[in-house]
C-alpha cells in the first residue's frame, strides 16, 4: 500500500474520534472505541461475502443438535473466525431507535466466534456502549466506519497494511496521551535490523519446514510479523517452503486484543491462538508456553520497570524455584534473579531457557536493551549472573549499540542483544560489540523522541558489519572471558588496644540498643531496671506509652510538627526484662574484671583476652561467648601499630602458612605455630581481578595490592565471579586537543575584547 493512501486511512480514522467522540470521553478513551471499532469494521469485511453460507450452516448444525460447531463455522466463514449473528455493520446503519440499535448491536457482537469474544472482552468495548447509546453516537459511528472514502475491506486494503494502520493508531494514541507508545509498537526500521541480525547469518542453511517464532513481550505483534515475512522471503529466494507458527504474550490487554485481531485477520488462526495475553499474563510470573522451545526469539523489553508484583506472586527471591530463573551451571545453582526495580534481563533469561537443543540451526535471538543491562548487578548478583550464564555456555554473538533517539519512547541509549546456541566455527568463544550508534538517517519530522531511523542502506551496513565478524573502528571482538572478572575480598588484621576504664565499662550499661532512650529511662527508674525490673514494669510501660504524647517535652516531632509516640516493636523490647538484666549483668561482669585485672592500657589484645579468660576461670565466673564478645568489644578501641588479634591457632604440620590466604607461622608462647587473624571489618575491601589477568588473582594482589598493604589476604569463600560489557571504554574517542594557535588565537581575543570595555569605562569617567 503506498504511503499515502496508509496516512489517508490513518487520519480518517484519527479523525472519526474528534468527530464522534468529542465531550463524550476524555481523550485518553478514545482509544478504548476506536481501536475495537477498528477491529469489527475489518472482520465484518472480511466475513461479509460468506455470511450467508455461515447463516445456512449455523441452522444445519442446530436442527442436527451438533453443539461443537466452531470448525464448521470457521470453515464456511473461510477463517479462523466468524459471526452468526444475523446483522452485518451495514444492516446496522439505519436501524430505528438507539435502544434498538443498541440491543441490535449488542446481537452483533454477541454473535462473533469465542477467539473475538476474547478480543472484545480485552478491548472493554462493551463498557462503552451505554455512553455512546445515551449520545445517540453508536449509529454515527458505524457510519464512519463504512463511509465510501476508507475502504477497510480485504479490497482495498490488505492484510499487512492493516495491521500497520492498527500499530500507527495505538503510536498515535499513545503519545498523544504522552504514554509510552514504545512499550507497544517498535520501530520498523529496527524491526528489520534485527530480523537480518537474526536470519541472514544461517540463510543458507534454511530448509523447507515448520519453523516456531517467539516474542516474549509482543505488544501488536509487529515484531513476528516482520520476522515471519523475512524468514519466508529468504526461504522463497532459495525455492524452499517454510510455515511459521507464530507465538507470544502481552500482558497490556488492548494491545494485547489489536495482536490477536491482526493475526486472525491475516488468516492466521493458528498462530492466534498461540498469543496469549491480558492483566493476569505477566511473562516473567507466568509463563504461557513453560514447555516450548523456539527457533527464532526476538522482543523489545519493558526497560527500567519495576517486577515487584511479579517477583511476590512468585514467592520472593529465597521462595523462587522457577526453573528459568534459578539455573545449574557448572556444578552450583546460579540465582538469576534481578534486582526488583528493573526486570528486563530476566525476559532475556526467559528466553535462553527456551533454545532449541535439538535442531541443527538451534535457537536465534535478538532483544532491544538499554544500557543498564550491560553492567548493572555486581559479582553474584542476578544481573551478573545472567550476563555470566549466557556468555560462558557461549551463546552471546553480538552485542549492537544502535542510534540515540531511535525509538518513540526514549531518546537513551539501546543495544540489540544478539545470543545463538549453535555459533559457527569462527565465532565461537567470542563476542562481537559494534557500535552503529553514528549509522543513522535523521528524518524530516519528529515521532515522538524518534528524530532518526535506520535507513536501508545503514541496515545493510551494520547486518555487513555483524556478518564480516572483522575488527574496524566499530567493530571490536573480545574472548569470552574478557568480559569476566572475580570480586576478590581482601581483608586486614584487627589491631586493638584494649583498657577496662570505668567510661568504657558504662557503655555495656545500655548494649542491648536504643542507648539514648535507655539512659533517659536509667536516669528516670535507676538501677530497679537491672535488678528489680517487676517492680517498675508497670510505671514503664504508661511512661512509654506516654512517650511522644503532646504533653511530653522529650518526645520527637515528625515531619508535620506533631508528636509521635514509639513504635510497638520498639516498645516491646524495651518491656522485655531480660535486655536490662542481660546489660546489667555484663556492666556487672567488666566491673568485676576492672577489680582482678586493674585499669592498666594492654597494647596487645591477645594478652588481654588471655588474661580475661584467666579471670573468669579463676572467679568462677561463667559467660557466654557472645557476652564476652561485648565486653571485650566494648573496652577495647583500633590502633594501627597495635599486634594483629589472633582468631585461630593451628599446629604447624596439620596446615601449612599461606599468608597470602590469611596463614601466617608465628610464635605462640614460644612455640612455632600457623595462625589466622581476626579480620578487620572496617578495613575490608574488594578487588575486581580480569578473568584474563596474567598469573590470576595472586599475581594481581601481590603486584597492585601488598605492595601497600603487606598484611592483607584474600579471604577465598567470598570470591564471586561476576561479568559486565562496557561499550565506552572500548568505543570512547576523546575530543582531538585544540593547538597551542588555536589557544593564543582565543587569549589574544579575549584580551583585546576586554581592552576595548576598558577604554569604555574610562571615557565614561572622564564625563
Amino acid at each position: 500500500m503506498a504511503q499515502a493512501t496508509h496516512n489517508k486511512i490513518v487520519s480518517f480514522i484519527w479523525g472519526i474520534a474528534d468527530d464522534v467522540l468529542r465531550d463524550l470521553f476524555k481523550r485518553g478513551k478514545y482509544p478504548d472505541v476506536i481501536l475495537p471499532m477498528c477491529v469489527i469494521r475489518r472482520m465484518d469485511a472480511v466475513l461479509e461475502p460468506a455470511k450467508e453460507q455461515v447463516l445456512a450452516t449455523k441452522r444445519m448444525l442446530d436442527e442436527a443438535h451438533i453443539t461443537e460447531q466452531r470448525a464448521a463455522l470457521c470453515d464456511a466463514a473461510g477463517q479462523a473466525f466468524y459471526n452468526t449473528s444475523k446483522f452485518t455493520l451495514r444492516d446496522l446503519k439505519s436501524r430505528g431507535s438507539q435502544q434498538q440499535l443498541l440491543a441490535d448491536f449488542e446481537d452483533y457482537l454477541n454473535g462473533f466466534s469465542p477467539n473475538v469474544q476474547d478480543i472484545l472482552e480485552n478491548f472493554k468495548f462493551r463498557n462503552q456502549l451505554q455512553t455512546l447509546s445515551r449520545a445517540d453516537a453508536i449509529g454515527t459511528l458505524i457510519n464512519k466506519f463504512l463511509d465510501p472514502d476508507i475502504d477497510l475491506s480485504p479490497a482495498g486494503i490488505d492484510n499487512h497494511s492493516m495491521g500497520t494502520v492498527f500499530e500507527e493508531l495505538v503510536r498515535k494514541f499513545n503519545e498523544e496521551n504522552n504514554e509510552e507508545a514504545g512499550e507497544h509498537w517498535t520501530p520498523r526500521d529496527a524491526v528489520r535490523l534485527m530480523a537480518n541480525l537474526v536470519f541472514r547469518p544461517i540463510e543458507s542453511a534454511i530448509r523447507s519446514g515448520t519453523y516456531l517464532l517467539y516474542d516474549c513481550a509482543c505488544g501488536t505483534g509487529g515484531m513476528l510479523t516482520v520476522a515471519e515475512e523475512t524468514l519466508t522471503a529468504i526461504a522463497a529466494a532459495r525455492s524452499q517452503q517454510v510455515r511459521c507458527l507464530l507465538y507470544g504474550q502481552e500482558i497490556n490487554p488492548e494491545t494485547y486484543a489489536v495482536c490477536k485481531a491482526d493475526m486472525l485477520l491475516k488468516g492466521e488462526g493458528e498462530s492466534a491462538e498461540h498469543i496469549v495475553g491480558g492483566a493476569e499474563w505477566s511473562t516473567l510470573a507466568h509463563d504461557a508456553f513453560p514447555a516450548r522451545e523456539f527457533d527464532f526469539m526476538l522482543a523489545n523489553l519493558p526497560y527500567g520497570k519495576s517486577w515487584k508484583k511479579d517477583l511476590e506472586a512468585m514467592g520472593g527471591k529465597d521462595g523462587m524455584r522457577d526453573p528459568r530463573f534459578k539455573v545449574m551451571h557448572q556444578g552450583e545453582e546460579l540465582s538469576l534473579v534481578t534486582r526488583s526495580s528493573d526486570g528486563q534481563m530476566l525476559f532475556l533469561a526467559n528466553m535462553a531457557s527456551k533454545m532449541n537443543g535439538q535442531s541443527a540451526l538451534g535457537s536465534r535471538i535478538a532483544e532491544v536493551h538499554n544500557g543498564s543491562s550491560l553492567f548493572t548487578g555486581d559479582a553474584g548478583q542476578g544481573e551478573s549472573n545472567i550476563r555470566r550464564w549466557l556468555i560462558e555456555n557461549d551463546w552471546l554473538e553480538a552485542i549492537v549499540a544502535l542510534p540515540l533517539n531511535l525509538f518513540y519512547n526514549t531518546g537513551i541509549a539501546t543495544y540489540i542483544w544478539v545470543l545463538s546456541n549453535r555459533k559457527p566455527a569462527h565465532r565461537q568463544g567470542r563476542v562481537q560489540l559494534i557500535d552503529a550508534s553514528q549509522w543513522f538517517k535523521p528524518l524530516r519530522k519528529n515521532l515522538g523522541k524518534k528524530n532518526c531511523e535506520l535507513s536501508l542502506e545503514d541496515i545493510e551496513r551494520i547486518s555487513r558489519c555483524f556478518l564480516d565478524f572483522a575488527e574496524t573502528p566499530e567493530s571490536k571482538i573480545f574472548p569470552n572471558a574478557a568480559f569476566g572478572y572475580w570480586k576478590v575480598t581482601v581483608e586486614r588484621p584487627l589491631r586493638l588496644h584494649s583498657q577496662l576504664s570505668l567510661k568504657a565499662i558504662e557503655t555495656l550499661r545500655f548494649n542491648s540498643g536504643d542507648e539514648d532512650l535507655r539512659a533517659a529511662l536509667y536516669e528516670e527508674f535507676g538501677d530497679d531496671l537491672f535488678s528489680r525490673f517487676s517492680a517498675v514494669s508497670v510505671a514503664l510501660e504508661k511512661r512509654l506509652a506516654d512517650w511522644g504524647s503532646s504533653d511530653d517535652p522529650e518526645g520527637e516531632d515528625d515531619e508535620g510538627g506533631t508528636k509521635r509516640g514509639l513504635p510497638e516493636r520498639q516498645k516491646k523490647k524495651l518491656l522485655d526484662a531480660r535486655t536490662w538484666e542481660r546489660d546489667g549483668r555484663l556492666v556487672d561482669v567488666a566491673t568485676r574484671l576492672r577489680v582482678l585485672l586493674g585499669e592498666a592500657l594492654f597494647d596487645d589484645h591477645n594478652v588481654f583476652r588471655d588474661r580475661v579468660d584467666a579471670a573468669l576461670k579463676t572467679a568462677g565466673i561463667k559467660l557466654a561467648a557472645a557476652d564476652l564478645k561485648q565486653i571485650l568489644k566494648a573496652v577495647s578501641w583500633r590502633v594501627e601499630s597495635a599486634p594483629p588479634v589472633i582468631s585461630r591457632v593451628h599446629k604447624p604440620g596439620k596446615v601449612r602458612a599461606e599468608p597470602l590466604r590469611g596463614l601466617y607461622a608465628v610464635s605462640v608462647d614460644g612455640r612455632p605455630a600457623i595462625v589466622e587473624y581476626e579480620p578487620d571489618a572496617d578495613l575490608r575491601d574488594t578487588e575486581q581481578v580480569p578473568l584474563l589477568e596474567d598469573g590470576g588473582i595472586e599475581a594481581f594482589i601481590r603486584r597492585e595490592v601488598l605492595p601497600y598493604t603487606p598484611d592483607a589476604w584474600i579471604r577465598d569463600d567470598a570470591t564471586k565471579i561476576g561479568y559486565e560489557i562496557s561499550f565506552t571504554r572500548h568505543f570512547y574517542k576523546p575530543p582531538p586537543l585544540r593547538t597551542l594557535e588555536e589557544i593564543s588565537a582565543d587569549i589574544l581575543a579575549i584580551e583585546k575584547e576586554a581592552e576595548g570595555l576598558l577604554d569604555g569605562l574610562l571615557r565614561v569617567g572622564q564625563r
